[in-house]
């Protein structure tokens, strides 16, 4: 399915994915992950990933003879980029969607792959399912979410030879910034090669805001009839997410459609995610809001994992302060996800 994918790719119409619309007219569509919503259909030209093709080709060395992986659906944009790349640049692809994670551990080890696309719920079940090390893994590259510490140290463990790197990007602009050595832990990284990032306006430099990308990598605009929210001046294309720069680097609050304004306040449930992701015993996070009759709308946490509830809340207060932090905690035993790896947040709303 890869291959042809490849050899058809920029010369005719395609879309992985939301059958029942009609076929695109020009470019290719891709879908977004539908972690808030419904999955929206992203509309492009074959230019703005081929473009991206060639500066991943120097940084990381993808090429004739390199063995790369992706875990996902092909219908989700990181699997069908990691993909399509590795084909165009000749590399050797292996598409391990379909299988369990401990035998796609196993088939990473067994084919001696050297470059892995994946998100972090993707790496955290390769981790818990075990199995052997991966010493043949050059790099990593996760997109989809920021890494939280422990699944940082476990990763070292499994693949102690791959560099992990970190980039945040979106299904409407592709690559934004790209981490290395000297992005502190809560930071996304600097600027990816010929991206342009402005805070609170095309171009803007506000100490906090929406943050505005201008690159060739960007998408020409949704094709079905939701506006989504990213949003066009010029030829700076704001997205979704609320941010600053600290020395040249990205740092990320959270998601426009996920900000929630508790007694006054404005609150990022990602931000909470990431730092109860850090804390012991804690291996899945999600807050949600709650209706509440004082304050119009509380937080609240659903966890996966074993901890002390008073332990748990002591240490959100003390980070995020007494108004705004969750106050409750609710326990799961199983965890639902998209087609994405992401956290299916819809399904563990509606569960409470």
């Amino acid at each position: 399915m890869a291959a042809a994918l490849s050899a058809a790719f920029g010369a005719a119409p395609f879309r992985i994915g939301a059958v029942s619309a009609p076929a695109p007219v020009s470019g290719f569509e891709t879908l977004t992950s539908g972690s808030t919503g419904s999955p929206r259909r992203i509309a492009r030209d074959a230019g703005s990933w081929t473009r991206s093709f060639a500066v991943n080709a120097g940084l990381f060395g993808i090429g004739p003879g390199l063995r790369v992986a992706v875990l996902g659906r092909l219908v989700q944009s990181l699997s069908l980029y990691g993909a399509v790349e590795g084909l165009s640049l000749g590399a050797e692809v292996h598409i391990l969607e379909g299988l369990r994670p401990d035998k796609q551990r196993a088939a990473l080890a067994a084919r001696r792959v050297q470059g892995l696309w994946a998100s972090p719920p993707q790496l955290q079940l390769l981790i818990e399912a075990g199995g052997p090390p991966l010493p043949d893994l050059r790099f990593v590259l996760v997109g989809g979410a920021k890494l939280d510490a422990g699944l940082r140290g476990a990763l070292a463990v499994m693949c102690p030879k791959a560099a992990v790197r970190e980039f945040y990007g979106a299904a409407e602009a592709s690559f934004v910034t790209l981490a290395d050595e000297q992005t502190p832990p809560h930071a996304v990284g600097r600027p990816y090669p010929g991206v342009d990032i402005g805070i609170g306006a095309p171009g803007g430099c506000a100490a906090e805001g929406r943050v505005w990308v201008r690159s060739p990598y960007l998408f020409h605009g949704y094709a079905g009839a939701d506006a989504g929210v990213a949003e066009w001046q010029g030829d700076w294309l704001g997205l979704g997410e609320i941010g600053r720069m600290e020395a040249g680097q990205l740092v990320l609050l959270g998601r426009i459609d996920r900000m929630v304004t508790v007694a006054g306040q404005n609150a990022y449930p990602e931000a909470m995610e990431l730092f109860l992701l850090g804390l012991p015993g804690i291996t899945r996070a999600a807050v949600v809001p709650r209706p509440d009759a004082l304050r119009g709308q509380v937080l609240e946490a659903v966890l996966m994992g074993h901890a002390e509830d008073a332990v748990v809340l002591t240490a959100l207060r003390a980070k995020f302060g007494a108004l705004i932090a969750p106050k409750r905690l609710h326990w799961r035993a199983d965890w639902p996800v998209l087609p994405s790896g992401k956290v299916d947040l819809a399904a563990i709303a509606a569960a409470l």
